[in-house]
């Protein structure tokens, strides 16, 4: 092939090619453009579309917090009620119980105010008797004084007679007839002693118990003080707050619960406890300890641990009482006696338990009768069980000797037992010998140097000077101190004391012994007057 043919062949491709590839390239060219303007369109539409969306969605969001808004706000506004409505409630239980308050208050004016008009009445009942007590007096001066008118006018005649018949002087007449009048004078006014002792005794018996429950109510003694109060130690002052709670709620429980009083004052770091009954006033002490150590004071914790300590003091107390029964020997005791033998462990008289003393008069009755070759058992029972209405005594009326005699039948005690327990003080006469020998027991273990917080040297100092004050009396021959210086006997002389001065004797003995000396109790003074006549017969 030469060149020129190859020249002219490739030129023709050439233009074929060309001819070609130029429409070819407009033509994705204008696909281009075509598939640009197409894809811009669709993406646009795309774009609105999903504006569209994003729109109701935004909307939709906007609704829906709309709807979780006007829902919170009611849900708001029901819990804002709600606590309106439990503050409400608050408030007036709060009322309700400052009502209750004010209203236990009134009650408790209202108790003293009747108190006070019973203390009132009392008084002006009094008032009146010592009143007519005085129009009385009055009228035996009166008497008296009638008396002595007509004692002085016969007097006069009876000068004037023995001067003419008798022809003594008138410092004779005088003297003798004022011996006489005076011994019939003196007479006379020891029978009206005796008879106006003996009317007293008779009718003055309620108004000797009104005028001892005024005494007691205006005097406490300290002895008082020692036994009915107790002391409770506590780590600071700022425990007494606590004590106290809100508006006095705490201590308000605790007396409530307990029935004993709370004292709450000046003194640092100590509470007092006062109460008459000595078991409550343990659960008083022994709770307070326990809620002081706790540390949560609150009503129903004081009621939780005052409940508790009850039932362990409960447990104490009938544990006490069979350590007691076993330790002086005896058994088949009742356990309700049992349980009043226990609570003798928290009960004073005259500073000495009552509990070691059941046990010691026991004891000592018990040895007195191995000796006499009695019956031990007996002894020991009746000892023990001596002073058992000493456990019941202030809650019920009536002395200890007979609510112990009552308790003792109660319970199903021999007759033995109880004539016992009742004649131990001398109120009952004994039955047994058994009951002699506790009644000599009692007054041993209460009268033995340092069983009644006195010391030996005291005792006997104050059982001297007892002495000594009814010697001191002219007319006297001897004393003696007898029953642990409860009685003083008075040996006078007959020939200078008659019967109606041993009556005047007795009461200036009594008033001395009052003025100049200090004792537990009351003693008795008895004036004896005898006249012996002897003769020999040889």
């Amino acid at each position: 092939m030469n060149y020129s043919a190859l020249s002219s062949l490739f030129l023709v491709s050439n233009g074929v090619f060309y001819g070609v590839l130029i429409p070819l390239a407009v033509l994705l060219v204008v696909a281009a453009v075509v598939s640009y303007f197409v894809g811009s369109y669709i993406k646009q539409k795309n774009i609105d579309k999903r504006l569209g969306e994003v729109e109701q969605r935004a909307s939709k969001m906007i609704e829906e917090a709309s709807l979780e808004c006007k829902a919170l706000k009611k849900e708001a506004l029901v819990e804002a009620k709600e606590q309106g409505l439990q503050l409400r409630n608050e408030l007036e239980r709060e009322n309700k119980e400052k009502k209750s308050e004010l209203q236990k208050q009134e009650q408790r004016l209202v108790q003293k105010e009747d108190i006070l008009d019973k203390k009132e009445e009392a008084l002006l009942k009094q008032s009146n008797a010592l009143e007519q007590q005085k129009r009385d007096l009055d009228a035996r001066n009166e008497e008296i004084k009638q008396t002595q008118d007509k004692v002085n006018r016969q007097h006069q005649l009876m000068v004037e007679e023995l001067e003419k018949v008798a022809q003594l002087t008138k410092d004779e007449a005088k003297k003798l007839l004022t011996e006489e009048i005076l011994e019939e004078t003196r007479h006379d006014v020891a029978l009206q002693v005796r008879n106006i002792e003996q009317t007293a005794k008779e009718e003055a018996t309620n108004e000797a118990k009104k005028i001892v429950s005024l005494a007691i109510q205006r005097c406490a003694a300290d002895h008082t003080s020692e036994i009915t109060v107790s002391v409770v130690p506590i780590p600071s002052d700022d425990m007494k707050a606590r004590l106290i709670g809100r508006e006095g709620r705490n201590i308000r429980a605790i007396e409530n619960a307990t029935g004993i009083e709370l004292i709450i004052d000046d003194t640092p770091e100590v509470v007092i406890v006062s109460g008459f009954d000595p078991v409550r006033r343990e659960i008083a002490r022994l709770s307070l300890e326990k809620l002081i150590a706790d540390g949560r004071i609150h009503p129903a914790r004081i009621e939780e641990t005052v409940e508790k300590v009850k039932k362990e003091l409960d447990a104490e107390i009938k544990q006490a009482g069979e350590s007691a029964m076993f330790e002086v020997g005896i058994f088949g005791l009742h356990p309700e006696l049992i349980k009043l033998l226990g609570r003798l462990k928290y009960r004073t008289s005259f500073g000495q338990n009552v509990y070691q003393h059941s046990i010691e008069v026991a004891r000592l009755a018990g040895l007195m009768a191995q000796e006499l070759g009695l019956d031990v058992n007996l002894a020991k029972r009746a000892g023990l069980l001596h002073d058992i209405g000493k456990a019941v005594d202030h809650e019920q009326e009536g002395t200890h000797i007979q609510l112990g005699a009552d308790l003792a039948k109660k319970y199903r005690e021999s007759n033995n037992v109880v004539n016992a327990i009742a004649a131990h003080h001398g109120d009952v006469e004994p039955k047994t010998v058994e009951a002699v020998l506790v009644a000599a027991a009692d007054a041993i273990s209460g009268s033995r140097p340092g069983a009644r917080r006195e010391t030996g040297t005291n005792y006997v100092k104050r059982l001297e000077k007892l002495e000594e004050l009814a010697s001191s009396f002219n007319g006297v021959d001897k004393s003696y101190a007898i029953q642990a210086g409860r009685e003083v006997r008075v040996i006078v002389k007959p020939e200078q004391i008659d019967d109606a001065q041993a009556v005047f004797l007795a009461k200036d003995i009594a008033k001395k012994i009052e003025s100049e000396l200090e004792y537990p109790g009351q003693i008795k003074v008895n004036v004896i007057r005898e006249f012996r006549a002897s003769e020999f017969a040889k």
